[in-house]
């Protein structure tokens, strides 16, 4: 089964963006649903956004028109660019496949003055 490793996260100021990469030790091309997931501290953890194989995505209302999801086959790599980052995006984040598999270790992303 492809393992998939989030990366990417760091500290951020406020109005800040980031990029996190979704790696996958093989070809993605095969998982069809993956999606990137977040758990602040406190908290359960939250689906933040999703992707499908034919690049279909939904988003978690409070991160829609900031965040965009994406994935490249060539680079077996899904993406979140998130832009405007306020202090309730922090949390540690994760990518998964979806229906979940196993959970990988997370990027943590801090947004703080």
């Amino acid at each position: 089964q492809v393992q998939l490793v989030a990366s990417g996260g760091g500290v951020v100021q406020p109005g800040g963006s980031l990029r996190l990469s979704c790696a996958g030790s093989g070809s993605i091309s095969g998982i069809n649903g993956m999606a990137w997931y977040r758990q602040a501290p406190g908290k359960t953890r939250e689906l933040v956004a999703s992707i499908n194989s034919i690049g279909r995505s939904y988003y978690l209302v409070s991160v829609e028109g900031r965040f965009t999801i994406s994935r490249g086959g060539a680079e077996n790599t899904m993406y979140l660019q998130m832009n405007n980052l306020n202090a309730e995006d922090t949390g540690v984040y994760y990518c998964n496949r979806v229906p979940n598999g196993p959970w990988g270790q997370g990027t943590q992303v801090t947004v703080s003055s």
